[in-house]
């Protein structure tokens, strides 16, 4: 029997635009029948996005796929490059660097994790670094690109990418997506919003022109001020600060300069971190650091210093405070991108956790009269979504041995969340690592800056460390120069992208 027609939900409401109001609108509007719901986003041109050079992860590949995407229009339209990995710099101790690349280090064999091998081949003196088994790492270090090959049994189907992007383009992008699949846009700035007082559901919006918006849902993508969600709902508000005392971003995009790299730079300085995201027209620079141990002034001065080209424009400081909301969905209305939580963009995954929001939405698409069974299912894999996310990149600050400054100190000694601590201590003793609930960063990505960051096991796994180690190093020595004679024989990045996607 079909379901009744007063019970669907006809009219969503999205207020704000940038990333996340027009990924919402574009992922609804290609999965929802334009007769049967009404999509209304309502944004204003007065009230600027944090909108910066934007670094992804693989996941950003299904999202476009989803959409029905062409990726080749996507790049010429966001001045999108490919990346391969994130370089950290500094990160461990000074002077020291490694790559988290995309996908997985070497081949692990007879059921055992490559890394056990890397660990043997390592105690039995070989001098090559982990990354060096990376076919990622590897075409990143020689500048090259070239799209994944289908065969499962060729060396380059280990490679998997992300992009960088120009996100105020790509909400550029999502908007005409979104406009030709039926999506209302309303310029207009939310003056006053109405509940029903039976229920507390947001009923109303009313701009500052008077004119009344109606909705079933809402979505809050009004950024950090956090309109409906906060100053409405009144949801509150976790601070993770102990965790991730950054709070202060000075960003500012600088000329295209030298080769077009395919990965992100992440260099870590005195109190927080500055990154680097290359995309075809110009870079994108960011210091993010914390104003506890940092005057803005000296902030401004490390970003600019570091800079490799000359600067466009001036510096804009953004303000945050790291944590999520204690529910993402409330009443009826969802909170998308910064509304819902910030987590500094250390792993490029801002654009992730839109995206998550939006799916896990979409996976339990309820009726208009909303239950609390699926929204309370939302909350709960939303919150893993945020807590995961929230560890990995805590480990980035908790495994340095930098001890140069009272930041560094900080973050060497802090206490860090229980589920954490499992996993650095497990990785430590026995050289395991555990995936749980399908989380976002698999074995590798934990492999990668435990040992990047000298966090390294106090043995081999028994098994691995059996084998002759003539036998492990044969093995290893095969694969590496495999990936070196492929990179080598890979077109640079700049020349892929000018025959597959440059921008005009």
């Amino acid at each position: 029997m079909a379901e009744p027609q007063q019970d669907r939900l006809k009219k969503i409401v999205i207020v704000g635009g940038g990333s996340a109001g027009w990924m919402t609108a574009a992922a609804l509007s290609s999965l929802l029948p334009e007769d049967s719901v009404s999509l209304t986003l309502i944004e204003s041109d007065n009230i600027g996005t944090v909108g910066v050079g934007e670094a992804t992860i693989p996941d950003m590949i299904n999202f476009n796929a989803m959409l029905g995407i062409n990726e080749a229009e996507f790049l010429k339209a966001t001045n999108g490059t490919f990346k391969l990995g994130i370089e950290f710099i500094d990160w461990g101790k000074k002077g020291e660097r490694y790559l988290h690349p995309f996908g997985q280090h070497g081949v692990d064999m007879q059921g055992i994790d490559f890394h056990q091998y890397w660990l043997h081949s390592k105690a039995n003196g070989s001098s090559a670094e982990l990354e060096d088994f990376s076919m990622c790492a590897v075409a990143a270090k020689h500048n090259k690109f070239a799209l994944p090959n289908p065969n499962p049994k060729s060396i380059m189907s280990h490679i998997r990418y992300a992009y960088h992007i120009d996100a105020t383009l790509y909400a550029k992008f999502l908007r005409a997506y979104a406009e030709k699949r039926g999506v209302k846009r309303v310029e207009g700035i939310v003056e006053n919003i109405q509940q029903k007082p039976e229920t507390g559901n947001i009923s109303t919006l009313t701009l500052e022109s008077g004119e009344k918006i109606e909705g079933d849902f809402f979505f809050d993508c009004t950024g950090f001020r956090a309109l409906l969600t906060e100053k409405n709902l009144s949801v509150p508000f976790k601070d993770w600060s102990h965790w991730l005392p950054c709070d202060t971003a000075q960003t500012v995009a600088s000329e295209r300069t030298g080769p077009l790299l395919p990965y992100t730079k992440a260099t870590a300085r005195t109190a927080g971190w500055q990154w680097r995201i290359p995309t075809q027209h110009r870079t994108g620079n960011g210091h993010i650091y914390s104003s506890q141990y940092m005057e803005d002034s000296e902030a401004i001065d490390i970003l600019m210093s570091g800079l490799d080209s000359k600067p466009i424009g001036e510096p804009r400081k953004i303000r945050f405070k790291t944590g999520c909301r204690e529910t993402l969905w409330n009443k009826n209305c969802i909170s998308i991108g910064l509304s819902a939580g910030f987590l500094e963009p250390l792993e490029s995954t801002s654009l992730y956790l839109i995206q998550m929001g939006i799916s896990r939405f979409i996976s339990l698409f309820p009726t208009a009269n909303i239950s609390p069974v699926v929204r309370d299912e939302y909350n709960l894999q939303m919150q893993k979504e945020f807590d995961q996310v929230r560890d990995f990149i805590i480990l980035h600050y908790v495994a340095t041995e930098r001890d140069d400054s009272p930041f560094w100190n900080y973050c060497r000694n802090m206490t860090i969340p229980d589920s954490l601590q499992r996993k650095i201590s497990l990785f430590k003793e026995a050289g395991r690592v555990f995936r749980y609930d399908d989380e976002l960063f698999s074995k590798p990505s934990w492999v990668a800056v435990c040992v990047g960051q000298n966090v390294l096991p106090k043995a081999v796994d028994p098994i691995v460390a059996s084998l002759p180690p003539s036998q492990v190093k044969h093995s290893l020595n095969t694969m590496r120069t495999a990936m070196i004679q492929t990179a080598q024989k890979m077109p640079s990045h700049e020349m892929f992208l000018q025959q597959y996607g440059a921008a005009i």
